[in-house]
């Protein structure tokens, strides 16, 4: 066999215009790449990023300017190394491996939409075997975003007080999971339908933001997680501790909030000069994490079971078109993932 089926896109656009199922060439690793066959692919808003092309400033960031260089999107996935290249020396055929399928930015394409992807070597973990290849695959960007922009302040002492802002999605469930790991006290805010869910997750208090605003009702906190970006700095500041801070992970809702050039870039960036003069900001740092690192932390914590993943649905390849409209509706509860 020397074709596959893969998800395929020519331009930028919406998923349902842009996205079509062919047949294409079984790609060939490099020498330092794994041949993954793929048993399960992740749906997270950074795929409807690269997909769509917004907000713009990606096409510019090495996605590509009229176009993706890569067309198969997709990003997290978990499967089986079928091949290796000649320089491969952590996998060999027959593993089974979970992570993303780059070590780039997280808005460009990935080729995890497809029966078989390249991967390189240094990203990839081994699947626990505690644990499925749909739940495997829904965890890599999540969780390396959770990791990166939490590990500093979850650790810094146990039996924090921690509000999780969006703590319903896939990185606010697994900050819940990564907090409670850690002996905090979790306050999880999402919508009504959210709320038993987060509990599951081991949120020790839950609040529907439809109703209660946790700025008014919660005091003495030491961090604040607002993965949703819809909490303002000045509110924030009069539920947190004198040292408390505030950590914005940023959402930017598919676009409605109207920034499709530079999306939420300028307002990270004054956020970062800001810090220099607010105590409840971090102090800016471009320190990052390799995927590998963070990779094997999320799978230790899979084969402890301090870290659960739960899938909701699971679509077609033919299907992955209604599977980001699904995620875009935000009424699931759990990952939706894509099974080639």
């Amino acid at each position: 066999m020397t074709t596959m089926r893969a998800i395929v896109q020519d331009r930028y656009g919406a998923p349902d215009q842009v996205l079509q199922l062919r047949e294409v060439d079984i790609p060939t690793p490099a020498p330092d790449e794994v041949l993954v066959r793929v048993r399960a692919a992740s749906v997270n808003p950074d795929v409807w990023h690269a997909i769509s092309g917004y907000p713009r400033l990606i096409r510019l960031m090495g996605a590509g300017f009229r176009k993706q260089k890569q067309p198969i999107p997709g990003l997290d996935m978990a499967g089986e190394v079928t091949a290796v290249g000649r320089d491969v020396t952590d996998f060999r055929p027959g593993d089974a491996v979970f992570g993303e399928t780059h070590d780039e930015i997280q808005w460009v394409n990935g080729g995890a939409y497809a029966e078989y992807v390249c991967v390189p070597q240094h990203v990839l973990s081994r699947k626990p075997v505690n644990i499925t290849f749909e739940q495997a695959a829904s965890v890599p960007t999540s969780g390396i975003i959770a990791l990166v922009n939490l590990r500093k302040h979850l650790w810094k002492q146990p039996g924090q007080r921690i509000v999780i802002n969006g703590a319903a999605g896939g990185v606010g469930s697994i900050a819940i999971q990564l907090a409670k790991a850690n002996g905090a006290y979790v306050i999880g805010v999402d919508h009504t339908s959210k709320l038993d869910y987060m509990r599951s997750l081991g949120a020790d208090k839950v609040l529907d933001y439809t109703q209660e605003n946790v700025t008014k009702l919660e005091q003495d906190v030491d961090l604040i997680v607002d993965v949703a970006s819809t909490l303002s700095l000045s509110d924030c500041k009069r539920t947190l501790k004198p040292d408390g801070l505030i950590v914005i992970i940023g959402h930017d809702h598919y676009g409605t909030r109207g920034r499709r050039t530079l999306g939420g870039i300028p307002y990270f960036l004054g956020l970062m000069l800001w810090a220099r003069f607010d105590r409840h900001l971090p102090w800016p740092s471009f320190e990052t994490m390799e995927k590998r690192d963070a990779m094997n932390i999320l799978r230790d914590m899979l084969e402890a079971g301090t870290l659960t993943p739960i899938v909701a649905k699971t679509f077609p390849l033919s299907q992955v078109p209604a599977a980001i409209q699904c995620l875009q509706e935000g009424r699931t509860c759990g990952r939706i993932v894509i099974v080639p």
